[in-house]
């Protein structure tokens, strides 16, 4: 069945209608999706972004005049962008979003790889959300270390084999490391040790980015039990490996690593090397 769209407006959407959404949203069967102006409970809107997360179908989705009516709706509505990866066009006119919910937002926004058209108009924005606006919209096309970080991140969040990420003097700002932050705390990865040398990054949000992956590679430790007693004998690197007086490199398995390094903005290698 090929997609089709759904449009309401400003109509209360009754639990079956919203089953319905769902049902097309899981089925891959709504090309379209308006709600513009509807009235819904905060369960209902839950159901939605849910279905929204993985859905592969939709390419437009317009939650204008209100839906958007909360910071749980944001945080909802950040959760389903992360996780989905069709959406060419967002319209949120007229939700009162506010600097705080853009905030929340961004980061989704700035990962998601199909994203082209973002409406925000009447969002009650000030300069803090303008400056979160403009992180996205980079001039003459140029693609920033932020951006690439970016779209670097929604790799990452996906990859099962990627261990160690090399992002050493690539331009990166704390907003980077922010998105590199969300991706760690949000996304099971097979990520161990991120090198974030040369960049113009907090120690702080650093070491936060750096207890995390620990705390994964404690895990697996536990959860191995006996039986990893030989990879425990190989040994590790130390939890600081410095190369540079503000560089630092998170612990890492040496056994066998598969490896991306970046040099510069355009350049990259994957390789995979056996230790």
């Amino acid at each position: 069945m090929l997609p089709s769209s759904i449009q309401i407006s400003g109509e209360p959407l009754s639990g079956a209608e919203v089953r319905d959404i769902c049902r097309g949203l899981r089925d891959n069967a709504v090309r379209l999706l308006s709600l513009r102006g509807c009235r819904l409970c905060d369960r209902d809107f839950g159901r939605i972004c849910r279905a929204l997360a993985g859905a592969t179908s939709l390419a437009q989705l317009n939650l204008n005049l209100g839906v958007v009516s909360s910071p749980s709706r944001i945080k909802q509505l950040a959760e389903a962008l992360r996780t989905n990866r069709s959406i060419q066009s967002l319209f949120l006119h007229g939700s009162p979003l506010t600097d705080a919910g853009l905030a929340l937002l961004n980061p989704a926004l700035a990962l998601h790889p199909a994203l082209v058209a973002l409406d925000l108009g009447d969002c009650m924005l000030g300069d803090e959300a303008i400056n979160l606006i403009c992180g996205l919209l980079p001039p003459d096309g140029a693609k920033s270390g932020d951006h690439v970080a970016g779209m670097l991140a929604v790799a990452v969040a996906s990859s099962r084999t990627l261990e160690v990420l090399d992002l050493e003097s690539t331009g990166l700002t704390n907003q980077s490391a922010q998105t590199l932050l969300d991706m760690v705390e949000n996304y099971p990865t097979a990520l161990r040790s991120l090198v974030l040398a040369e960049n113009s990054i907090s120690p702080e949000l650093q070491q936060q980015i750096c207890d995390l992956l620990s705390e994964g590679e404690e895990e697996e430790e536990v959860a191995g039990g006996p039986g990893d007693t030989q990879k425990q004998e190989r040994g590790r690197e130390p939890a600081a490996h410095q190369r540079g007086s503000s560089s630092w490199m998170c612990p890492t398995d040496p056994s066998s690593q598969m490896v991306l390094m970046t040099s510069g903005l355009g350049d990259s290698l994957l390789a995979e090397t056996e230790m």
